[in-house]
């Protein structure tokens, strides 16, 4: 090579951490090993790096982030689940696993209005240290996914009092915004069409004179 490779200067470090922590006689290492740094190529250095995945160890299972397959779930004791309260019992059963809710707009005008209000309802969570993630998924609605699925229903909870929230859809429950205008079934609208005309049709007695 006519210079050091570019790359060469970050890995410099990593093979020096790799010879203290592994401790191999020059003779246990392959040819490429014994170069100076300064003679590596880019296949050497690749292999450099394959080995250094190699010898990289695992992160503990119980310290994978929420929401990881790998991750243990913690043990559910069935003795603290009010069997009476289906959403403590929903949020108790979901610790640590992901869950999704969609969440939809009401008054809808541009997706780009919809990206904004979502985006503020974002911040309001985080601020109430409640993490999610959010995703545009039609020009009215958003699908947020939580790492650990306990806090869904705090942000059910928060997003349902927002005055621009149509409705929120969790674990196959919809839950109605507060501000959100209810609009009329066609077919109670019907129903409620019929029963005013019967009172309505005004009654006629036959009067004998």
């Amino acid at each position: 090579m006519g210079g050091m490779h570019p790359l060469a200067y970050i890995l410099c470090l990593t093979l020096l951490l790799l010879t203290s922590a592994k401790k191999a006689s020059d003779e246990a290492k392959p040819d490429w090993a014994k170069k100076s740094i300064t003679d590596y190529t880019d296949a050497d250095l690749e292999r450099l790096l394959d080995q250094w995945d190699e010898d990289e160890e695992p992160i503990p299972a119980d310290e994978l982030p929420d929401g990881h397959p790998d991750k243990p779930q913690p043990q559910l004791d069935m003795s603290k689940l009010d069997m009476s309260n289906p959403e403590e019992v929903m949020k108790l059963t979901k610790k640590g696993k992901t869950v999704m809710m969609f969440v939809r707009i009401t008054n809808f005008k541009t997706r780009e209005e919809t990206e904004e209000i979502t985006s503020l309802w974002q911040t309001g969570l985080y601020n109430n240290h409640v993490q999610a993630e959010r995703f545009l998924i039609e020009d009215d609605r958003v699908m947020f996914m939580f790492r650990d699925g306990k806090y869904a229903w705090e942000a059910k909870d928060f997003l349902v009092e927002q005055e621009r929230c149509e409705e929120v859809q969790l674990e196959q429950q919809t839950y109605k915004g507060k501000h959100a205008v209810e609009k009329d079934d066609p077919k109670k609208k019907e129903k409620k069409d019929k029963k005013k005309k019967k009172k309505g049709k005004a009654t006629v007695e036959k009067v004998e004179l």
